[in-house]
């Protein structure tokens, strides 16, 4: 998601307050904010994902191996 989308978001949130869109406007706002929600989870489980945590014994527990499937090979 790049800042020129944000903008374009931004751009359509406000032609809609002031004097509406039309069905194609509405469409385009309608995937950019899914595509924005998207990137936005995506970056969530990242940060998630790269959590450690030292426990009480020393070792260190990588949340992301241990909860979020990161180095776990499924088939």
């Amino acid at each position: 998601m790049d800042q020129s989308m944000i903008d374009r978001i931004n751009a359509l949130y406000h032609k809609s307050q002031s004097t509406g869109l039309t069905e194609e406007e509405k469409a385009e706002q309608a995937a950019l904010r899914k595509a924005y929600i998207e990137a936005i989870r995506q970056n969530m489980r990242a940060n998630l994902n790269s959590i450690s945590v030292q426990e009480e014994d020393g070792s260190i527990t990588d949340l992301g191996k241990k909860y979020g499937g990161i180095g776990n090979e499924q088939s």
